[in-house]
């Protein structure tokens, strides 16, 4: 068994490996500010077929790292992105995070989220206009590795990868989180082969609103959750078993609302989903390619779809490219298209511009975020530029 698998076993510990290889691994520097940090953008302009106008002139792009190795970022950066060409620039920090390794926007604009990925883990609010910190709450577990926001804009959840566990937190008018309203431990069931205990690695809202779900690796279970949207509670409602070993990571939904697309982790699967808004069951497809081909150890890490849902987008760690799949029969189909080398080294996260147009991968390794054009009519990527250089970059996110 090399150190990787070894250190996969061990849980939590397997994330600081990671972060560790890639601390080592990460000599490059940020360029130095070269504007004060970017005031809250003014609204889109009116949706555009397949996805949202991108505002002219330079977008931000956040960035998240690990602080806690060598070689790593200082917390949360803000960099510009140009829509059209794609070109990265003017990278500076925003906010001293510890190990923000995820993060997101709130839907109004103004609010930037962060987990703390600490054993003592947090959720950090940062007001994005001027960096301010608006605080930070516990999460009640260790290991937080990824948050979204309810598209109600009240509530912020959280998924706890060491403890293996799901938080609530309140966010109130100006954006600032309250106190946590609800933790869940997926003490059910057994942990999959090779796992210690549960693993959350994501939580998400439905497309439709009424649902809430998480990803566990550690029990091979995708959790279904009714969100109590007055009150912040959650009542689980079903259940989704991959099968013994798969190691689910992320779950990414069709713009349908009817199927959802499953990165498996440890087999290096993919699979295809059914989803029933009425009740919340996700059914998970039989195991699918990752497009690595056993070239190489690989870890999928996560899935992006197009806004037309025409094309899904896959990160491959280890194979270090990116899957290209043609979405059929109305969502409820992948088919392979073929991979793209991200010229870097284990590509972490996935994110598309608003318009669907570039695609942004965070390649933890190497340090860099790379930057691709889409081609929305064939699902093509063309790389624009060279590699933007952020130490150990987990995280990227594109306004």
């Amino acid at each position: 068994m090399d150190n990787a698998v070894r250190a996969q076993r061990d849980g939590w510990s397997r994330r600081r490996f990671v972060g560790a290889v890639a601390g080592t691994a990460a000599v490059v520097t940020v360029p130095a500010p070269a504007a004060p940090p970017p005031d809250v953008p003014a609204p889109d302009p009116a949706p555009a077929p397949g996805g949202r106008k991108a505002a002219p002139g330079p977008r931000p792009l956040y960035l998240g790292t690990y602080t806690s190795v060598e070689g790593g970022g200082k917390g949360v950066s803000v960099a510009r992105y140009d829509p059209v060409s794609g070109a990265v620039t003017d990278a500076e920090p925003l906010a001293g995070i510890a190990d923000p390794s995820y993060v997101t926007v709130h839907p109004d604009g103004h609010t930037l989220y962060a987990v703390d990925e600490r054993e003592d883990g947090a959720v950090t609010a940062v007001r994005r206009a001027d960096g301010q910190v608006l605080g930070s709450r516990s999460t009640g577990g260790s290991g937080p590795c990824h948050l979204s926001v309810h598209p109600s804009g009240r509530w912020l959840l959280s998924a706890n990868y060491g403890s293996g566990s799901v938080a609530v937190h309140p966010v109130d008018a100006s954006g600032a989180l309250g106190e946590r309203t609800a933790l869940v431990t997926h003490s059910s069931p057994a942990p999959g082969p090779g796992q210690q205990g549960p693993h959350a690695h994501q939580f998400i809202t439905s497309p439709d609103g009424g649902h809430v779900l998480s990803v566990d690796l550690g029990t091979d279970t995708v959790y279904t959750y009714r969100l109590d949207t007055g009150h912040g509670t959650l009542t689980e409602v079903s259940r989704a078993r991959t099968r013994p070993g798969a190691g689910p990571r992320h779950l990414t939904f069709h713009p349908n609302g009817r199927h959802a697309y499953l990165a498996n982790e440890v087999d290096d699967t993919v699979a295809v989903c059914a989803y029933d808004p009425a009740t919340g069951r996700l059914t998970v497809g039989e195991p699918q390619s990752s497009g690595s081909a056993g070239d190489a150890t690989n870890y999928p890490a996560q899935f992006v779809v197009t806004p037309g849902g025409d094309f899904a987008f896959l990160a491959n760690r280890g194979h270090d490219s990116v899957a290209r799949y043609a979405v059929e029969e109305d969502g409820a189909r992948l088919r392979l298209l073929g991979t793209v080398p991200v010229d870097g080294d284990f590509p972490r996260q996935l994110a598309l511009s608003p318009d669907g147009r570039l695609l942004f991968t965070a390649n933890q390794r190497s340090g860099t975020v790379s930057v691709f054009r889409v081609d929305t009519g064939t699902g093509a990527l063309g790389r624009a530029g060279e590699p933007f250089p952020s130490p150990v970059a987990v995280c990227a996110v594109p306004l």
